[in-house]
């Protein structure tokens, strides 16, 4: 049990909107987390494009590996400022169960396919994801989970003063105080999943052969972790060079989000975890220096590794698939799988679900079976 006060309290939580009888053993937010775990989208998250499709390699990033990735940051995190690691672990876990397939590029197509009922915005899906499309329970729709575990996933880069229509649909059932900041430990969630991404995609993109060591030495944060791994031993094999160099650029940036943390939770003296939520400004950030290597890296990865001529040939694929599978389908909602056809409310909502829900290889083979002839239907 987390002692700070400004830690979100299991035995405060606000509930589930369906009410259920405690687990036995389990706190709420343990619940939470082992109902994400075992749910479909999440599994899915294993043929999800993170920046590499998932057939261009076996060792390269997916969206569940990096979810266990930011978990375990997340973790750390929290462990270290008193915080509820279980509500911390399963929003990790869970920020990404609404993307859909083909990272990036297929959520910029599908909203912009979208455009007539709202667009489309992956972090109020997962809020879809949990409280509508999951159909596990013979009770209710979704996960039933915490509020204060929907409120760290609606609120997952900070509060939301124009909510996505979906999320204003569902904050007038059960008012998710979107305007305020989430909990610490969502802070927490937003902040590794920075550092998760940044470090694995470093990773990721020397063993594309994307860029080398000699691009990222003069990286604020990444240069001097590079120069401590060779420090260790300077005939070190490449790989041990990479995962040695990426485990300091993690240590580094942790530690300096838990320090700049240290101080504006001292500053601000929060009394319980809704003071953080009144806060001017979150509590959980980089300093100074972590901002500015954040800032760095993320230039650096958008220009050699995201607008790479080869990573621009695949995302421009994919935004054409996933483009004309709306298109497809939403002329002709017949189409649908039985178990989509005939959902009330409007139809390009529902193709949007059926889409969001599928992994890359599965999109691959509804477009070959929509387009090509010689496919059986």
């Amino acid at each position: 049990m987390p002692s700070a006060p400004y830690a979100v309290r299991a035995e405060l939580s606000r509930g589930r909107l369906h009410p259920e009888p405690e687990a036995v053993g389990r706190s709420p937010f343990q619940r939470d987390r082992d109902r994400i775990v075992h749910n479909s989208a999440f599994r899915k998250l294993q043929y999800k494009t993170q920046v590499f499709v998932n057939h261009e390699g076996d060792f390269f990033r997916t969206r569940l590996t990096h979810s266990l990735e930011v978990a375990q940051i997340a973790r750390s995190i929290a462990r270290r400022l008193d915080l509820d690691e279980d509500l911390t672990e399963a929003l990790a876990l869970a920020h990404d169960l609404g993307h859909p397939p083909f990272g990036h590029a297929g959520e910029e197509a599908l909203d912009a396919s979208m455009q007539a009922v709202g667009g489309f915005d992956h972090n109020a899906q997962s809020l879809r994801v949990v409280t509508l499309l999951e159909a596990r329970y013979a009770a209710f729709d979704g996960l039933n989970l915490t509020w204060e575990t929907l409120e760290g996933l609606v609120k997952h880069n900070g509060p939301l003063v124009h909510p996505p229509p979906y999320v204003a649909l569902y904050d007038k059932t059960q008012p998710l105080w979107l305007e305020t900041n989430p909990s610490a430990e969502a802070q927490v969630a937003a902040l590794a999943d920075d550092i998760a991404y940044h470090s694995h995609d470093l990773d990721d993109g020397m063993r594309a052969g994307l860029f080398g060591f000699e691009d990222i030495a003069g990286l604020p944060v990444v240069g001097p972790a590079l120069a401590a791994a060779r420090a260790l031993a300077p005939e070190m094999v490449p790989r041990k060079l990479r995962h040695e160099t990426i485990r300091r650029v993690i240590d580094a940036l942790v530690g300096d989000v838990v320090a700049e943390a240290r101080t504006r939770l001292a500053s601000l003296a929060p009394k319980s975890a809704d003071d953080v939520r009144r806060a001017r400004e979150p509590v959980i950030a980089f300093g100074p220096a972590g901002a500015e290597a954040n800032r760095a890296i993320k230039s650096f990865l958008t220009e050699r590794m995201y607008r790479h001529w080869r990573v621009n040939r695949m995302t421009s694929k994919a935004r054409r698939l996933v483009s004309r599978l709306f298109s497809l389908l939403s002329a002709d909602p017949t189409l649908l799988p039985a178990e989509w056809g005939g959902r009330a409310g409007p139809v390009a909502i529902t193709v949007g679900d059926y889409i969001a829900g599928m992994t890359d290889r599965f999109a691959l083979e509804e477009h070959r079976r929509l387009t090509d002839l010689s496919v059986p239907g």
